[in-house]
Protein backbone atom coordinates (compact mmCIF):
# COMPACT_ATOMS: atom_id res chain seq x y z
CA UNK A 1 0.00 0.00 0.00
CA UNK A 2 1.12 3.60 -0.59
CA UNK A 3 3.26 4.84 2.32
CA UNK A 4 4.24 8.35 1.19
CA UNK A 5 4.29 11.14 3.79
CA UNK A 6 1.27 12.73 2.07
CA UNK A 7 -0.77 9.54 2.25
CA UNK A 8 0.22 9.01 5.89
CA UNK A 9 -1.13 12.47 6.74
CA UNK A 10 -4.39 11.87 4.85
CA UNK A 11 -5.01 8.41 6.30
CA UNK A 12 -4.40 9.57 9.88
CA UNK A 13 -6.85 12.45 9.40
CA UNK A 14 -9.69 10.37 7.95
CA UNK A 15 -9.28 7.62 10.54
CA UNK A 16 -9.54 10.15 13.35
CA UNK A 17 -12.65 11.70 11.79
CA UNK A 18 -14.05 8.21 11.24
CA UNK A 19 -13.68 7.33 14.92
CA UNK A 20 -15.69 10.43 15.80
CA UNK A 21 -18.44 9.47 13.36
CA UNK A 22 -18.63 5.91 14.69
CA UNK A 23 -19.14 7.19 18.24
CA UNK A 24 -21.93 9.48 17.07
CA UNK A 25 -23.47 6.82 14.83
CA UNK A 26 -23.88 4.67 17.91
CA UNK A 27 -26.27 7.27 19.31
CA UNK A 28 -28.44 7.62 16.22
CA UNK A 29 -30.72 4.64 16.93
CA UNK A 30 -31.43 5.98 20.41
CA UNK A 31 -32.47 9.30 18.90
CA UNK A 32 -34.73 7.76 16.25
CA UNK A 33 -37.48 7.23 18.81
CA UNK A 34 -37.46 10.81 20.09
CA UNK A 35 -40.00 13.33 18.86
CA UNK A 36 -37.33 15.77 17.76
CA UNK A 37 -35.38 13.12 15.89
CA UNK A 38 -31.65 12.94 15.22
CA UNK A 39 -31.30 15.61 12.48
CA UNK A 40 -29.60 18.26 14.62
CA UNK A 41 -27.38 15.64 16.22
CA UNK A 42 -26.24 14.43 12.79
CA UNK A 43 -25.48 17.97 11.64
CA UNK A 44 -23.29 18.41 14.69
CA UNK A 45 -21.55 15.08 13.98
CA UNK A 46 -20.87 16.23 10.43
CA UNK A 47 -19.36 19.54 11.53
CA UNK A 48 -17.31 17.89 14.27
CA UNK A 49 -15.75 15.45 11.79
CA UNK A 50 -14.95 18.33 9.46
CA UNK A 51 -13.20 20.26 12.24
CA UNK A 52 -11.10 17.19 13.04
CA UNK A 53 -10.04 16.89 9.41
CA UNK A 54 -9.26 20.59 9.08
CA UNK A 55 -7.23 20.64 12.31
CA UNK A 56 -5.22 17.53 11.46
CA UNK A 57 -4.47 18.64 7.91
CA UNK A 58 -3.58 22.18 8.95
CA UNK A 59 -1.03 20.85 11.45
CA UNK A 60 0.60 18.77 8.73
CA UNK A 61 0.35 21.21 5.80
CA UNK A 62 -0.28 24.68 7.27
CA UNK A 63 -0.11 26.52 3.94
CA UNK A 64 -2.73 24.49 2.04
CA UNK A 65 -6.23 25.82 1.46
CA UNK A 66 -9.55 24.00 1.83
CA UNK A 67 -12.80 23.36 -0.01
CA UNK A 68 -15.23 21.93 2.54
CA UNK A 69 -18.86 20.90 2.42
CA UNK A 70 -19.82 22.56 5.70
CA UNK A 71 -17.40 25.48 6.03
CA UNK A 72 -16.89 26.46 2.40
CA UNK A 73 -13.57 27.64 0.99
CA UNK A 74 -10.55 28.66 3.03
CA UNK A 75 -7.59 30.14 1.18
CA UNK A 76 -4.05 29.11 2.05
CA UNK A 77 -0.68 30.72 1.45
CA UNK A 78 0.05 27.94 -1.03
CA UNK A 79 -2.31 28.78 -3.89
CA UNK A 80 -1.52 25.57 -5.80
CA UNK A 81 -2.79 23.05 -3.23
CA UNK A 82 -6.22 22.58 -1.70
CA UNK A 83 -7.79 19.89 0.41
CA UNK A 84 -11.29 18.93 -0.73
CA UNK A 85 -13.30 17.51 2.17
CA UNK A 86 -16.61 15.75 2.66
CA UNK A 87 -16.62 14.76 6.34
CA UNK A 88 -19.79 12.66 6.02
CA UNK A 89 -20.87 11.50 2.59
CA UNK A 90 -24.14 9.64 3.00
CA UNK A 91 -25.71 11.95 5.59
CA UNK A 92 -29.23 10.63 4.98
CA UNK A 93 -28.04 7.06 5.52
CA UNK A 94 -26.32 8.14 8.74
CA UNK A 95 -29.46 9.97 9.85
CA UNK A 96 -31.58 6.84 9.44
CA UNK A 97 -29.10 4.47 11.05
CA UNK A 98 -28.08 2.89 7.73
CA UNK A 99 -24.41 1.83 8.00
CA UNK A 100 -23.36 3.06 4.56
CA UNK A 101 -21.45 6.34 4.69
CA UNK A 102 -17.87 7.56 4.49
CA UNK A 103 -15.29 10.26 4.96
CA UNK A 104 -13.92 11.57 1.66
CA UNK A 105 -10.69 13.55 1.40
CA UNK A 106 -8.79 14.65 -1.70
CA UNK A 107 -5.80 16.85 -2.44
CA UNK A 108 -6.05 18.99 -5.55
CA UNK A 109 -2.96 20.44 -7.19
CA UNK A 110 -3.69 23.35 -9.53
CA UNK A 111 -7.34 22.33 -9.48
CA UNK A 112 -6.71 18.68 -10.40
CA UNK A 113 -7.23 15.91 -7.81
CA UNK A 114 -3.94 14.04 -7.30
CA UNK A 115 -4.58 12.02 -4.13
CA UNK A 116 -7.69 10.64 -2.49
CA UNK A 117 -8.80 8.73 0.59
CA UNK A 118 -12.31 7.33 1.11
CA UNK A 119 -13.00 5.63 4.43
CA UNK A 120 -16.06 3.68 5.57
CA UNK A 121 -15.62 3.54 9.36
CA UNK A 122 -18.39 0.95 9.81
CA UNK A 123 -16.66 -1.69 7.68
CA UNK A 124 -13.16 -0.27 8.31
CA UNK A 125 -12.57 -0.27 4.54
CA UNK A 126 -9.95 2.30 3.59
CA UNK A 127 -9.63 3.18 -0.09
CA UNK A 128 -6.55 5.20 -1.06
CA UNK A 129 -5.02 6.42 -4.30
CA UNK A 130 -2.22 8.76 -5.31
CA UNK A 131 -1.45 9.83 -8.85
CA UNK A 132 0.98 7.41 -10.46
CA UNK A 133 0.99 5.01 -7.49
CA UNK A 134 -2.15 2.92 -7.99
CA UNK A 135 -5.28 2.41 -5.89
CA UNK A 136 -5.69 0.19 -2.83
CA UNK A 137 -8.32 -1.02 -0.41
CA UNK A 138 -6.62 -1.61 2.94
CA UNK A 139 -3.50 -3.55 1.85
CA UNK A 140 -4.83 -4.90 -1.43
CA UNK A 141 -4.39 -3.36 -4.86
CA UNK A 142 -7.72 -2.75 -6.60
CA UNK A 143 -8.72 -2.60 -10.27
CA UNK A 144 -11.90 -1.71 -12.11
CA UNK A 145 -13.96 -4.64 -13.35
CA UNK A 146 -13.05 -6.10 -16.75
CA UNK A 147 -16.58 -6.85 -17.99
CA UNK A 148 -17.19 -5.56 -21.51
CA UNK A 149 -20.93 -6.05 -21.95
CA UNK A 150 -23.58 -3.86 -20.36
CA UNK A 151 -25.80 -6.93 -20.09
CA UNK A 152 -23.35 -8.43 -17.60
CA UNK A 153 -22.79 -5.20 -15.68
CA UNK A 154 -24.16 -3.89 -12.39
CA UNK A 155 -24.38 -0.11 -12.69
CA UNK A 156 -24.75 2.37 -9.85
CA UNK A 157 -26.49 5.73 -10.21
CA UNK A 158 -27.73 8.72 -8.31
CA UNK A 159 -31.46 9.37 -7.98
CA UNK A 160 -33.16 12.75 -7.87
CA UNK A 161 -34.85 13.42 -4.55
CA UNK A 162 -37.19 15.96 -3.04
CA UNK A 163 -36.10 19.47 -3.97
CA UNK A 164 -33.15 18.37 -6.06
CA UNK A 165 -32.74 16.92 -9.53
CA UNK A 166 -34.71 16.43 -12.73
CA UNK A 167 -37.11 13.53 -12.23
CA UNK A 168 -38.26 13.49 -15.85
CA UNK A 169 -34.71 13.33 -17.15
CA UNK A 170 -33.81 10.49 -14.81
CA UNK A 171 -36.98 8.66 -15.84
CA UNK A 172 -35.85 8.73 -19.46
CA UNK A 173 -32.37 7.55 -18.54
CA UNK A 174 -33.75 4.74 -16.38
CA UNK A 175 -36.05 3.56 -19.16
CA UNK A 176 -33.11 3.48 -21.59
CA UNK A 177 -30.61 1.79 -19.29
CA UNK A 178 -32.48 -0.59 -16.96
CA UNK A 179 -33.41 -3.12 -19.70
CA UNK A 180 -29.79 -3.21 -20.95
CA UNK A 181 -27.89 -3.97 -17.71
CA UNK A 182 -27.73 -6.78 -15.16
CA UNK A 183 -28.87 -4.42 -12.43
CA UNK A 184 -29.11 -0.80 -11.29
CA UNK A 185 -28.18 0.22 -7.76
CA UNK A 186 -28.42 3.34 -5.60
CA UNK A 187 -26.48 3.52 -2.32
CA UNK A 188 -26.84 7.15 -1.22
CA UNK A 189 -23.12 7.95 -1.07
CA UNK A 190 -21.40 8.98 -4.29
CA UNK A 191 -17.88 8.83 -2.85
CA UNK A 192 -18.30 5.17 -1.89
CA UNK A 193 -19.92 4.46 -5.25
CA UNK A 194 -16.76 5.70 -6.96
CA UNK A 195 -14.55 3.69 -4.61
CA UNK A 196 -16.63 0.59 -5.33
CA UNK A 197 -16.21 1.08 -9.08
CA UNK A 198 -12.46 1.32 -8.49
CA UNK A 199 -12.64 -1.94 -6.53
CA UNK A 200 -14.64 -3.71 -9.25
CA UNK A 201 -17.82 -4.06 -7.17
CA UNK A 202 -19.81 -1.86 -9.52
CA UNK A 203 -19.02 -1.87 -13.22
CA UNK A 204 -19.98 1.77 -13.77
CA UNK A 205 -21.51 4.79 -12.05
CA UNK A 206 -23.13 8.01 -13.17
CA UNK A 207 -24.76 10.90 -11.36
CA UNK A 208 -25.73 14.53 -11.88
CA UNK A 209 -25.86 17.43 -9.45
CA UNK A 210 -22.79 16.54 -7.41
CA UNK A 211 -20.34 18.85 -5.63
CA UNK A 212 -16.52 18.71 -5.87
CA UNK A 213 -16.23 17.08 -2.43
CA UNK A 214 -18.50 14.23 -3.59
CA UNK A 215 -16.22 13.36 -6.49
CA UNK A 216 -12.64 14.56 -6.04
CA UNK A 217 -11.20 11.60 -4.11
CA UNK A 218 -13.15 9.10 -6.23
CA UNK A 219 -11.83 10.57 -9.47
CA UNK A 220 -8.25 9.77 -8.43
CA UNK A 221 -9.36 6.37 -7.15
CA UNK A 222 -11.01 5.24 -10.39
CA UNK A 223 -8.21 6.51 -12.62
CA UNK A 224 -5.51 4.84 -10.54
CA UNK A 225 -7.53 1.61 -10.62
CA UNK A 226 -7.37 1.64 -14.43
CA UNK A 227 -10.79 3.18 -15.05
CA UNK A 228 -12.00 6.09 -17.14
CA UNK A 229 -13.66 9.21 -15.80
CA UNK A 230 -15.54 11.94 -17.66
CA UNK A 231 -18.44 14.33 -17.37
CA UNK A 232 -21.65 13.47 -19.21
CA UNK A 233 -20.44 15.41 -22.25
CA UNK A 234 -17.42 13.09 -22.42
CA UNK A 235 -15.15 15.89 -21.25
CA UNK A 236 -12.98 16.52 -18.19
CA UNK A 237 -15.09 19.15 -16.39
CA UNK A 238 -16.60 16.94 -13.69
CA UNK A 239 -15.82 19.25 -10.78
CA UNK A 240 -17.12 22.32 -12.61
CA UNK A 241 -20.25 20.75 -14.13
CA UNK A 242 -21.22 18.50 -11.23
CA UNK A 243 -21.87 15.39 -13.30
CA UNK A 244 -19.75 12.28 -13.72
CA UNK A 245 -19.63 8.87 -15.36
CA UNK A 246 -16.98 6.23 -14.64
CA UNK A 247 -16.11 2.63 -15.47
CA UNK A 248 -13.77 0.73 -17.73
CA UNK A 249 -13.52 2.33 -21.16
CA UNK A 250 -15.98 0.02 -22.93
CA UNK A 251 -18.76 0.00 -20.34
CA UNK A 252 -18.42 3.74 -19.65
CA UNK A 253 -18.63 4.56 -23.35
CA UNK A 254 -21.65 2.31 -23.97
CA UNK A 255 -23.45 3.64 -20.92
CA UNK A 256 -22.73 7.24 -21.94
CA UNK A 257 -24.23 6.52 -25.38
CA UNK A 258 -27.48 5.36 -23.77
CA UNK A 259 -27.59 8.38 -21.46
CA UNK A 260 -27.07 10.81 -24.33
CA UNK A 261 -29.78 9.14 -26.41
CA UNK A 262 -32.17 9.44 -23.49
Amino acid sequence: MIRTPLMTVMVQAVRKAGRSLIRDFGEVENLQVSLKGPANFVSNADRKAERILQDELTKARPNYGFIMEESGEVDGADENHRWIIDPLDGTTNFLHGIPLFCVSLALARDGVPVAGVIYNPVTDELFIAEKGAGAFMNDRRIRVAARRNLADSVVCCGLPHMGRGDFAQFGREYAAIAPKVAGLRRTGTAALDLAWVAAGRFDAFWERGLSPWDMAAGIVMVREAGGYVSDLDDGDKMLAKGDIIVGNDTVRRDLLTLINKA
